[in-house]
């Protein structure tokens, strides 16, 4: 008997399995079976969410939060496609036919629908975990990709420490909360280190490698943390030493090369609109209208999924340098 678990049935097979899961997640949510229907640590039957949209007794807790992020399963299932369809495998791009970085990558994406659709649908605090552990899946892979470049770290190499660092915030963000127990926030720390990442990926020097770490300072203040309010309160923000990672890894400039323009910079740019915009989905904002259809966190979805089809065509524009 043929096995259908090949790389070349990628895109089938996540297909089945996405449609599965709505089809699964929807008929225990209609069931009563996954639901929240007390308080629990979101908010009650009747009331506006954390993120503005009032949270509904019927299938999903808030509807337009929780179907948005049907977009990343969406785009991310474009992705193998477009994998599939390479006509072979490019080995100097990790982006080009389906090998385990691409297969990776477009998994992440796709996992980052069900884990926020989990929380947007159930209202607990099991889906939140769930929520959290998807986007932390996403979002370190990017700069782990850097530092294999630059640290000439193998395949291996590059796994072991992917696996590691999902499993243990895993663990941490299940058993002590969203700071792990030690005043970090993973996923806010990991886009300063793409960034820096990036940064010292095309900027790379011996004196620039220690230099930019300074970058993430700039990153913080971009989303409301300003080095005064680090350094007057270290205790809460030491992990700002953190931002030396790529430093401390990246012993040589990469061998390839990518194009910024323009889809590095309009995935950033989506993301940061995103960000804005995310911000007025807050209950007592002006935007804030609980009963609408139109949700500002459902938006934030949306961009974001974009963002991540953005960055898939960034990585792909990766070669070598001659």
């Amino acid at each position: 008997m043929k096995n259908i678990f090949v790389k070349e049935n990628a895109f089938s097979i996540t297909l089945i399995v996405s449609i599965l899961f709505l089809i699964i997640f929807t008929v225990l949510n209609y069931l009563q079976l996954l639901q929240s229907v007390t308080a629990d640590n979101l908010a009650i039957i009747g009331q506006a969410s954390r993120w503005c949209e009032r949270v509904s007794g019927s299938i999903f807790r808030e509807p337009s939060n929780a179907l948005s992020n049907i977009g990343f399963m969406i785009l991310g299932l474009y992705m193998f496609w477009v994998l599939g369809k390479d006509i072979k495998s490019d080995t100097s791009n990790q982006f080009t036919g389906l090998n385990s970085i691409s297969i990776l990558y477009a998994g992440a994406a796709i996992f980052l629908g069900p884990g926020s659709l989990l929380m947007h649908g159930t209202h607990t605090e099991w889906g939140e975990w769930a929520d959290n552990l998807s986007m932390i899946m996403y979002i370190i892979i990017p700069w782990l990709l850097n530092i294999k470049e630059m640290g000439r770290w193998s395949l291996k190499t590059f796994f072991s420490s992917y696996f590691l660092i999902v499993f243990v915030y895993a663990v941490t963000r299940w058993l002590f909360g969203s700071d792990l127990g030690i005043n970090l926030d993973l996923f806010g720390l990991s886009i300063g280190l793409w960034v820096i990442s990036e940064t010292l990926f095309r900027f790379w020097s011996p004196l620039f490698r220690w230099i930019s770490g300074f970058i993430g300072f700039f990153v913080a203040a971009i989303f409301g943390i300003f080095p005064t309010e680090i350094f007057l309160n270290f205790d809460e923000f030491w992990w700002v030493l953190l931002f030396w990672i790529p430093a401390i890894f990246s012993h040589h400039p990469p061998r390839v090369k990518r194009d910024y323009s323009p889809w590095f910079y309009l995935g950033m740019g989506s993301y940061v609109l995103a960000f804005v915009i995310w911000l007025q989905g807050y209950p007592n904002t002006p935007f804030c209208y609980p009963d609408s259809i139109i949700q500002p966190h459902a938006i934030w979805h949306l961009m974001t999924a974009f963002s991540t089809w953005c960055f898939f065509k960034f990585f792909r524009t990766e070669r070598k340098l001659i």
